[in-house]
């Protein structure tokens, strides 16, 4: 008997709707002539917490960090025994056994785990599986593959929940002493990505708060040339007082020069016309979406991901959502018409895009070099009903599928013109663009552009019609929105100062993954670190104490997103991962040296205090996340039940 272990019943019911034999149906498996299809339900195993290794650890001690186990230990989720049982009963039957977890590193950990966590000693084969359409899965079970092949995958992926743990564990429990004997009794949850994600949102903060708005005074000029009118803007030099970005910050020498103005007559004293071609938008990775669904129809970054797991397991319309790539197989292409044909058949808006799209064209989305275990995301081709979906997913597969069908659609032709005027003496530029060809970009607004220069040739005769100064003052960063903190965690390396660190940063792929930069986000909600206010996220007094109070390499990216790095090396068969848990361990020593009562105590001061019901929520929250060291309270009797201190270890835990 052959066994198929997928990690979601969706995938497992694909699977079996693939296979040429009609699935029966069982408790937890499916049977099909002589393949049995199991799964996994998420993650069924998890690491265990401290007090597994040592009862001592029940109470929470500084003197006992750090915690490091010298042989790791993995227990049942609470409500994973039955399906473990499942699918235990089914290997001692099986002959040959196929792993088929998603695609990806934490796909492959979580039902490897569970294959080695039950004993079995046989040889393992990998099905890949992307898509749920039932041609996709049907290719990919003609490529079945030795699952020794993706080893290093699972190695990386082990690597990292440990070092989660252990990183998580011990800081968690150590500021949260420091902060009791500074006199907050909640539990403090330190994680190596949530915690640096908190620190540019507190720091963020403080910009704000420390801004201080200085006045500036443009002076604009309206310009009677040949063929119309036009607006220029005065360009002040020195020895006027300017600030970096060569804006005027006295009012006086506009005033005098708006004085002279009116009739005065100028010439145009250098044209630049430069056209410009512009190529669609590729097709979405899940951040990508997540920052042009938040934008365009205020959806959190979670929502987002919700939306698509269900737009993928429950009405198959896209392929697999969690992928970090923007573009798409060479193989299909050819079938892309067909697809988009089905899938736009039903919705008025994606037809009337359909039919404008030019299925000979070859846009430089379809790159196999570029794809990896995952590819954009895009239509299977099931028809679309909207009328069986929600508001909000309707938006987000329309947002999909036009990003695929503009592929199809010809470039964005541009003429950008600037202009530099001359008027007594002084400096006048105006700029305008003039589309040419709209190509792709009415898939993508309606609103008007701005109305291009009129026809100009470089020595014509211009005359101010108009002027006036304007009162403006400089404005603070925005606060960071759903979508500006996904764009910042994407490009991590421009909030870095050292330039070799940011080098570095721009290979990697950013600040958490596509599977985890939403529920990274929704964590630090839920445990009390940050609030929505009007669609910006804002961090609370909780979450500003937490942040003054560690130490300041715990809360910035550098060391998170270098991480991530080391563990695609290990990935990719280029590391090790001995190697990356002892320099780990190492990192967490150091960090515990600086736990401090003293500077908690003044960080809480400062901030003005937690929020009265901080310390309950905090208590409420620690049970839920193994990097918060969900293990235990300090404050908790040791008698109490095991099942209630245990960590959750829950895919992209962070």
């Amino acid at each position: 008997m052959r066994l198929i272990i997928a990690e979601k019943p969706s995938l497992a019911r694909a699977i079996a709707d693939a296979l040429p034999t009609a699935p029966q149906r069982h408790e937890g498996y499916l049977v099909c002539g002589e393949t049995c299809i199991s799964w996994c339900v998420g993650h069924l195993l998890e690491q265990a917490p401290p007090d597994a290794y040592d009862a001592r650890y029940q109470q929470w001690r500084l003197d006992h960090l750090p915690i490091v186990p010298r042989q790791w230990k993995l227990i049942p989720r609470s409500k994973a025994r039955a399906q473990l049982a499942v699918i235990r009963k089914l290997l001692k039957r099986a002959d040959t056994v196929v792993h088929a977890g998603d695609p990806d590193r934490e796909g492959q950990l979580l039902v490897q785990q569970v294959i080695a966590h039950l004993g079995w000693r046989g040889s393992i084969s990998r099905l890949l599986v992307s898509d749920l359409n039932r041609p996709a899965v049907r290719q990919a079970l003609q490529c079945i593959e030795d699952n020794a092949r993706y080893q290093s995958l699972f190695e990386a992926a082990e690597a990292r929940s440990r070092a989660d743990w252990v990183y998580g564990i011990n800081l968690s429990r150590a500021w949260t002493l420091t902060g009791r004997q500074a006199g907050y009794q909640g539990v403090l949850s330190v994680g190596r990505v949530q915690t640096p994600v908190l620190g540019l949102i507190v720091r963020r903060d403080l910009d704000i708060e420390a801004f201080t708005p200085r006045p500036f005074y443009p002076l604009w000029a309206d310009l009677k040339v040949e063929h119309g009118t036009l607006r220029a803007w005065w360009q002040p030099q020195a020895p006027h007082p300017l600030d970096e970005q060569g804006r005027l910050l006295e009012r006086a020498p506009a005033e005098a020069l708006a004085a002279h103005l009116p009739g005065a007559e100028g010439h145009l004293s250098e044209l630049q016309s430069k056209r410009q071609t512009q190529s669609a938008p590729l097709p979405y990775s899940l951040s990508a979406l997540q920052v042009d669904a938040a934008r365009r129809y205020k959806l959190p970054a979670k929502r987002v991901l919700d939306i698509c797991q269900t737009l993928y397991e429950r009405h198959q319309l896209i392929t697999y959502p969690r992928s970090d790539c923007r573009y798409l197989p060479e193989g299909h292409f050819a079938a892309a018409k067909k697809t988009l044909d089905t899938a736009c058949a039903q919705d008025a808006t994606l037809r009337g895009w359909y039919q404008g799209a030019d299925f000979s064209r070859r846009s430089r989305a379809w790159n196999d070099k570029q794809v990896g275990a995952h590819h954009a995301l895009a239509p299977t081709g099931r028809t679309f009903d909207a009328s069986r979906l929600t508001g909000d997913e309707a938006n987000v597969f329309r947002l999909i599928a036009r990003n695929v069908l503009a592929q199809f659609y010809s470039p964005l032709v541009t003429r950008d013109v600037k202009a530099a005027f001359s008027i007594h003496g002084e400096h006048f530029r105006a700029q305008g663009r003039e589309i040419l060809e709209p190509g792709w970009k009415p898939l993508f607004t309606t609103r008007d552009e701005a109305p291009p220069l009129p026809a100009l040739h470089e020595g014509e005769a211009a005359r101010v019609v108009d002027c006036a100064v304007e009162d403006r003052q400089t404005r603070p960063p925005d606060p960071f929105t759903d979508a500006s903190l996904i764009k910042a965690m994407m490009n991590i390396a421009r909030y870095v100062d050292d330039a070799t660190v940011k080098r570095t940063l721009r290979d990697t792929d950013g600040l958490g993954t596509e599977a985890t930069r939403a529920g990274i986000m929704e964590t630090l909600v839920t445990r009390g670190y940050i609030v929505r206010q009007q669609g910006a996220l804002r961090a609370t007094r909780t979450g500003r104490a937490l942040i003054q109070a560690l130490p300041d390499t715990a809360t910035r990216p550098e060391r998170t997103a270098l991480w991530e790095q080391r563990l695609a090396d290990i990935a990719e068969g280029r590391g090790d991962a001995d190697a990356f848990l002892d320099a780990l361990v190492g990192d967490v020593r150091q960090l515990l040296d600086q736990a401090d009562a003293a500077r908690m105590r003044q960080a809480l001061a400062t901030t003005g205090g937690a929020e009265p019901s901080s310390p309950s929520r905090g208590k409420k929250r620690g049970t839920r996340r193994g990097s918060g060291d969900a293990s235990s309270s300090p404050r908790r009797r040791a008698g109490k039940s095991t099942a209630r201190r245990r960590t959750s270890s829950k895919k992209g835990q962070t």
